[in-house]
């Protein structure tokens, strides 16, 4: 197969035109749908799954390092101007006041 993603999905509409027929006509009953409409969708769909995943995600690549940079960026993104709480805000009390009633 190609390495293109919009080939590899032409070619696995090729090889698989019975199983992708069966699989717009079921999920054009399930929508209640016409095929016409389902196709599209079915063919982005496949397109996504075939594209190879380029790049990992910052979770599963970034250092301990990176990840407290990443972090402090985002806490400075914040307002830092913003009035404090009051001590009764943040009690207990305030917190589960409903459940006294």
């Amino acid at each position: 197969m190609n390495s293109q993603p919009k080939s590899v999905v032409s070619d696995l509409e090729q090889a698989h035109s019975q199983d992708i027929e069966t699989i717009t006509r079921l999920l054009a009953k399930i929508s209640n749908r016409s095929p016409s409409e389902i196709k599209p969708h079915l063919n982005t769909m496949l397109l996504q799954l075939v594209q190879p995943s380029t790049e990992r995600p910052f979770y599963e690549t970034a250092t301990a390092s990176e990840w407290v940079t990443a972090f402090r960026e985002w806490a400075a993104s914040h307002r830092h101007d913003a009035p404090p709480l009051s001590d009764y805000a943040v009690s207990r009390s305030s917190m589960y006041e409903d459940e006294r009633l």
